[in-house]
């Protein structure tokens, strides 16, 4: 059987091919992602669960997947022909840094970023792991800067709003001192601001671009995602389906989920995989700051926990969020600390307003809480940002799908998770809030609050949570240990 591939687009290749080999091709590469039992489709029967990135109709799949399309041609026994793709394999180290220095940015970039931002030219499709705390805007600007002296337009895509600002601030204090404004480069676009602009360089969040039409996507050369683990959402593969001739590609992340449905649908995306550096290296050379893991487990009297031992999880997060006495607990621990301190939460109404507002009626000395969550303006996030890292004795009360992502907030000594979270990418994300160095600051402390309702046997939900947790402090090799404390008295 011979198969000939070829390159649709920039976006997709196509692999003619028999009929059946086609529908072999959309079985091998068909994935069930974590969670698809709870889909609604799935429940309605609607869908059956499987993600199937080739189209046997249209013979089309993911063009960053060609490697592992011919992979399998291989493992079939079939043969092939594609020309393949189109790689700068002369960039190198030595351009790079020469590259680097004409641009004299504010900040020397590390060895580690350098070869990421030559793996990303040189391949012109890949995803960059990075952990929180490394300096990721740092390489978007070079990347960025140096499609930019090749005459090329492209599209930056961040999650939220207030990264849209953050990362147009970051590329602009990066230009302090070499005199360039990026602000004659740079359009920034989210809810109410124009989409279309003459600018070589539109910094936007995916949710304000999504609806536009494909000729829209066309101008980009190249396209760069921040926070790439959450481009599976369908709105914004679909922005990225409609980049046809945007030949770089660029994603980064502090990690991934580790599902293979979501791996290979990113690597299709935007390439191969390449690991720039750990937190654990980065420790190691003082360029993150040393962290500690209080992990402290309540255990609950035996009435609670005969209570609980029928309790769904969602029962189960109810009776935590409300629970009067690990509030009281989480309020007196935070205002025991010393140094500006992260507490973070998962639910606004539930639990966000009443630890803040616990929080105001327990605090002294003119010692200042900040409130943070969904609802909280652009513009008073980046204000309430900036006086935090004014500020030695701040705690700021923050929701986690808000604060966990990107908000640089480098002044931070403690992060508190008060809410439980069985999410190993925010898990991450919320450790690299307190993970930043700073001239006062070389160590940062996380307490993990994790809760034993377990009876006889068995294990409530969120302490199996827990324990994942505690799999990822091993994996990731964080200086860890366990703290069980009683809630009987």
């Amino acid at each position: 059987m011979h198969l000939v591939i070829t390159n649709a687009n920039e976006s997709f290749i196509k692999v003619q091919c028999d009929e059946s080999v086609a529908w072999e091709l959309r079985d091998a590469f068909s994935f069930r992602p974590p969670g698809f039992q709870f889909v609604p489709s799935y429940k309605q029967k609607l869908w059956d669960g499987y993600l199937r990135l080739f189209n046997p109709l249209t013979r089309q799949i993911y063009r960053g997947l060609s490697s592992q399309v011919i992979e399998w041609i291989n493992k079939r026994g079939y043969t092939y022909e594609y020309d393949g793709e189109d790689l700068d394999n002369s960039f190198s180290v030595e351009e790079a840094n020469e590259f680097i220095d004409q641009l004299n940015p504010k900040h020397k970039p590390r060895d580690y970023q350098v070869n990421a931002f030559v793996h990303a030219i040189r391949s012109k499709r890949r995803i960059v792991i990075s952990p929180t705390g490394s300096g990721k805007s740092l390489l978007l600007y070079l990347v960025c800067n140096y499609l930019l002296k090749q005459g090329k337009r492209g599209l930056l895509i961040v999650p939220r709003a207030a990264l849209v600002e953050q990362m147009h601030s970051d590329f602009h204090d990066y230009s302090t001192v070499n005199g360039k404004d990026m602000e004659k480069y740079c359009h920034r676009v989210y809810s109410g601001r124009d989409k279309v602009t003459e600018k070589p360089i539109c910094i936007s969040t995916w949710q304000s671009l999504y609806k536009m039409p494909k000729e829209y996507f066309e101008q980009f050369d190249y396209v760069i995602c921040d926070e790439v683990h959450q481009a599976q959402a369908k709105a914004l593969t679909d922005i990225l389906s409609k980049c046809t001739k945007a030949s770089y590609r660029l994603g980064v992340t502090g990690t991934l989920s580790g599902a293979k449905a979501h791996e290979w649908q990113l690597i299709g995306l935007f390439g191969q995989i390449y690991r720039a550096t750990s937190s654990a290296e980065l420790m190691k050379k003082k360029q993150l700051a040393e962290l500690t893991i209080k992990c402290l487990l309540l255990k609950y009297s035996e009435e609670e926990c005969q209570y609980m031992k029928s309790a769904s999880y969602q029962d189960e997060i109810e009776y935590i969020v409300s629970n009067k006495e690990r509030n009281n607990f989480i309020c007196n621990l935070a205002l025991s600390l010393e140094g500006n301190t992260l507490l973070l939460f998962n639910y606004v109404e539930k639990h966000g307003k009443v630890l803040h507002e616990m929080l105001q009626q327990k605090v002294k000395n003119g010692r200042k809480v900040f409130f943070i969550h969904g609802g909280t303006d652009v513009e008073d996030r980046e204000s309430i940002r900036r006086i935090i890292e004014k500020e030695h004795n701040a705690i700021i009360v923050g929701s986690i799908g808000v604060l966990s992502t990107g908000t640089n907030i480098v002044a931070l000594n403690n992060v508190i998770f008060a809410s439980p979270s069985k999410s190993k990418i925010r898990n991450l994300q919320s450790i690299g809030r307190g993970l930043r160095v700073s001239e006062t600051k070389q160590s940062a402390t996380l307490f993990d609050i994790a809760d034993d309702f377990s009876w006889k046997a068995r294990e409530n939900f969120t302490l199996k949570h827990f324990f994942e947790r505690i799999k990822t402090y091993s994996e990731e090799k964080f200086n860890f240990k366990i703290y069980k404390i009683s809630m009987k008295d």
